[in-house]
């Protein structure tokens, strides 16, 4: 591109951004609508941040996670009292003082109602071994005292206490024909334990009539480098049929199903909002091209190019979606971000608690989609610009 295309480019560009306060209204509505979508999809596609988060730093490649072979949630295990006692003489297995750091664990849902609807949902309520809390690397008592083994107690997880009517310390809500009084609250640091309400196993056993069965087994291993050895040792072990997950790997495809589907979700919501935002860009646009159809035929006359005027239409489209995607990224950052929320996990069709997450990453997929918008809004009505007939122009009053 020459010199001269590129002044005549500037010169153009900077004129038409000097008279835009001359469509002032017609730009803000357009840019309101860019913001807009831009405010949704960063609120929706922060919901799936947010429940990856907690997933991904629930996870740990040292902590195996045993089910029965063909399981591939903990819904839908099984392990009776002897295959416990087998895992837990791997030789790959963490010891410490009080013996093999393990947890026997059994999985049920009960329903209590919400705070933000009064409608009920379902909250996990998990039966854990002595040696659960040191499975878990953050956890806490943040409030009140751990249940006490053998009672009908609990311990809530934090996420859970505010979601959830009947969690607070002292308390006692109903579930399995049995009243359970609630002892104390526990932080673990934002995993997906503080979505759950912790008993101890032998009693939510008797409760729900379960036996001596559990329903899945945590391991902490001797290094996350003994994952593979402790599989291959209970693969082989002909006393067991199970199937070994780390941790991390447990959580990851959990994850998967949600985020896929509110992702898809969201930019499908982005998408049909875009195309109200397009057209308030193409009507400014073109709105814009409008009035200065006499000015673009002149300077035409004069001896400028197609380039430059496209060039100053898509710039004026451009800076708009600009201005209406920084709104938007400001919004949904304020409005959004750690705002605490719950949803249904599907793997175990339990609520799971979680906090809006934007992150830079969302905050830059936001703008560039106003940009595009910005960007597709302008190309029409810069192309009509550029073939506009000059005599036609300068007969325009």
């Amino acid at each position: 591109m020459s010199n001269n295309s590129l002044a005549q480019i500037g010169a153009i560009t900077s004129m038409n951004l000097r008279n835009m306060s001359q469509r002032l209204a017609s730009s803000i509505v357009a840019l309101i609508g860019i913001a807009g979508v831009v405010t949704v999809l960063i609120g929706v596609l922060s919901i799936a941040e947010g429940f990856r988060a907690v997933l991904e730093i629930s996870g740990s490649d040292q902590v195996a996670i045993v089910l029965r072979s063909g399981a591939t949630d903990e819904m839908g295990s099984g392990l009776t009292q002897d295959q416990v006692r087998v895992i837990a003489d791997s030789e790959h297995a963490l010891r410490d003082e009080q013996g093999t750091v393990v947890s026997p664990e059994l999985y049920v849902v009960v329903n209590l109602p919400l705070f933000s609807t009064g409608t009920t949902a379902n909250v996990p309520l998990r039966g854990v071994g002595p040696q659960a809390a040191k499975l878990r690397s953050n956890f806490k008592i943040v409030e009140g005292t751990d249940f006490t083994p053998g009672k009908f107690e609990v311990v809530v997880g934090k996420g859970a206490s505010l979601q959830f009517e009947g969690l607070k310390v002292g308390q006692q809500f109903r579930a399995g024909n049995t009243d359970w009084t609630v002892t104390g609250i526990f932080e673990d640091g934002g995993s997906v334990a503080e979505s759950e309400v912790w008993t101890d196993a032998t009693v939510l056993q008797g409760a729900y009539n379960r036996g001596n069965s559990y329903q899945s087994m945590r391991v902490k291993l001797t290094s996350p480098g003994a994952m593979q050895a402790f599989k291959d040792s209970l693969s082989t072990d002909p006393r067991l049929s199970v199937r070994v997950f780390s941790e991390k790997q447990y959580y990851e495809e959990q994850s998967r199903i949600l985020v896929t589907l509110v992702s898809t979700i969201g930019k499908s919501i982005a998408i049909l909002m875009g195309l109200g935002a397009i057209f308030a860009a193409l009507n400014t646009m073109y709105s814009a091209v409008s009035a200065r159809t006499r000015e673009i035929a002149t300077l035409r006359a004069l001896g400028f190019g197609s380039a430059p005027v496209v060039t100053s239409v898509l710039a004026e489209a451009l800076l708009i979606g600009l201005a209406g995607g920084v709104v938007g990224m400001i919004v949904s950052y304020i409005a959004f971000n750690g705002v605490r929320a719950s949803t249904l996990n599907f793997a175990t069709f339990s609520q799971l608690t979680f906090a809006f997450t934007v992150t830079p990453q969302l905050l830059v997929q936001g703008l560039v989609y106003a940009l595009i918008l910005g960007f597709i809004g302008g190309l029409l009505p810069s192309l009509r610009a550029a073939k506009l007939p000059i005599t036609t122009g300068l007969r325009e009053l």
